[in-house]
């Protein structure tokens, strides 16, 4: 498979309706290290002021991955709660739906697109992105996640 194809029996949508956001709270406040104990609330604010991009199952429907992007859709995106469900990870999906998260935003014409991972550099670098050059030019604001 190469780097973005969409494993068979697997489709990714941008359709907001589609987002199961039970599922999402459930798999980014129970199950990742970035998110572990955020509220309901704050999540579906969070799905409601994003894009939001769904993997799904094309045979049942039910939604196997999930991302969301903070965008201004001209200058500048953030990639953000990239999560693949434990059952369908291996196969591809990660990769697969970032790379039609990079192809959707392609038409804004965005300068940056950026994102943080603790231990998924390989997935995001077979799609195109890199360390930050200058790193020392980045600064932050709130307490950094761990």
């Amino acid at each position: 498979m190469s780097s973005g194809e969409l494993p068979g029996g697997y489709e990714v949508s941008a359709d907001p309706a589609r987002i199961d956001a039970g599922r999402v709270h459930e798999w980014l406040s129970q199950d990742s290290y970035w998110a572990v104990g955020r509220p309901r609330e704050k999540q579906d604010a969070a799905i409601a002021g994003s894009l939001n991009f769904g993997a799904y199952d094309t045979a049942s429907g039910e939604q196997v991955a999930y991302a969301r992007v903070v965008t201004d859709k001209a200058t500048f995106a953030w990639l953000c709660d990239v999560y693949v469900s434990r059952a369908a990870r291996g196969k591809g999906l990660g990769t697969a739906l970032v790379a039609a998260i990079r192809d959707h935003l392609a038409p804004y014409g965005l300068r940056r697109i950026l994102l943080a991972t603790a231990d998924a550099h390989g997935v995001y670098e077979k799609i195109g992105f890199e360390p930050l050059p200058d790193p020392e030019k980045w600064m932050i604001y709130g307490a950094p996640v761990v």
